[in-house]
């Protein structure tokens, strides 16, 4: 059965590879798997580019496990020396751009999908949401659809772990800054130059510190990223622009981490959102209960996935590997397809057959 599940697998990520699906631009792979579907006998939902399912006997007095991935990709970088749109297996490797991130768990979460698609001894309901718009946070993604998908009690979510489960996982707050100073000619003592005032700033960036320290996530991490100033080379600039990536842990609001920077820097500082919060789950959950008998590795994440968009208990979990996410060649290994499927199942299995 799970030979079946794994072949249907590899041929619908295969299929989706072929299609380009960049973030917001992801039509033709959501038709595709809106197809897969309904040859396998299932009625799809859709709303944008995403698409959702729920298993035959769904009871609304049952509570609901969300089973999430996505199928939106960025856009091949230069280093390719591949056609990213060929599907190709050479050396136990599946290549193309999106079969690791995060085709591979994407496709893997709906053969499990269909493993307990027509079950009627279920203790749990399951809804699988294939989302779009991941790979930049949209608004347009599972956030979009979180109304038609509730109630949902918990939620995994498929990303290229190693088939390792992220218990945590740390947000993302994005501040751009602005060093206000006063223009002068370069050549004589006038103006206040935006620049050195910014370093100052940035250099409490790369050495703070925060005081409070996550015993799952560790530290918070701040990261100067882009900084942008000056017209020509002869006048003092007034202005000093740059960015910072926070990815904030679970001891703090991102609320409270912003009004602590704030606090701290004569920069102007303006966050881009406060939508992608730090995730977790407590240790006695389920989910974390059911690894634990599997004895399969718990770590605490310092990527963003869906999860910062999903209001409910979650972990992260899935087959391929987070360190070739985006490169060059992007591939996933056939075998991890494979065994990202029996994971999954093993893992359910302890929470839905009881």
């Amino acid at each position: 059965m799970h030979k079946k599940l794994f072949q249907n697998a590899l041929t619908l990520l295969q299929s989706l590879i072929a299609i380009p699906s960049f973030s917001k631009e992801e039509s033709g792979t959501a038709y595709a798997i809106e197809d897969f579907f309904r040859k396998h006998g299932v009625v799809p939902n859709r709303a944008g580019n995403n698409i959702w399912v729920r298993n035959k006997h769904f009871d609304p007095v049952k509570p609901t496990i969300l089973l999430n991935s996505h199928h939106d990709t960025v856009r091949p970088n230069a280093g390719y020396t591949r056609d990213p749109f060929r599907p190709e297996i050479q050396e136990s490797k599946l290549y193309g751009l999106g079969s690791n991130d995060a085709g591979g768990p994407l496709v893997a979460l709906i053969a499990t999908f269909l493993h307990y698609y027509d079950r009627k001894d279920l203790t749990y309901n399951l809804v699988m949401a294939a989302s779009a718009e991941e790979e930049i946070s949209g608004t347009g993604g599972i956030e979009s659809i979180w109304s038609s998908l509730q109630p949902i009690d918990f939620a995994i979510v498929g990303e290229p772990t190693l088939c390792e489960m992220a218990t945590a996982e740390k947000g993302l707050m994005v501040l751009d800054c602005i060093a206000k100073g006063k223009p002068g000619h370069a050549a004589r003592e006038e103006g206040i130059n935006a620049i050195y005032l910014a370093m100052k700033d940035i250099e409490w960036f790369r050495t703070f510190r925060f005081p409070k320290v996550s015993q799952t996530l560790g530290e918070m991490k701040m990261s100067v990223t882009i900084i942008n100033s000056g017209t020509q080379h002869n006048v003092v600039p007034a202005e000093c622009k740059f960015t910072v990536d926070v990815r904030v842990t679970d001891a703090y609001t991102l609320e409270d981490a912003l009004s602590l920077i704030r606090s701290q820097v004569s920069s102007e500082v303006t966050p881009r959102s406060l939508r992608m919060r730090s995730s977790g789950i407590s240790s006695d959950h389920p989910l974390v209960q059911s690894a634990k008998k599997l004895k399969l590795k718990l770590y605490g994440s310092p990527t963003t996935s869906d999860q910062a968009l999903i209001p409910v208990p979650s972990v992260k979990i899935g087959p391929g590997d987070s360190a070739r996410s985006h490169s060059a060649d992007e591939f996933i290994l056939v075998d991890e397809i494979e065994k990202g499927i029996e994971v999954y199942i093993k893992l359910l299995n302890n929470i839905i057959l009881q």
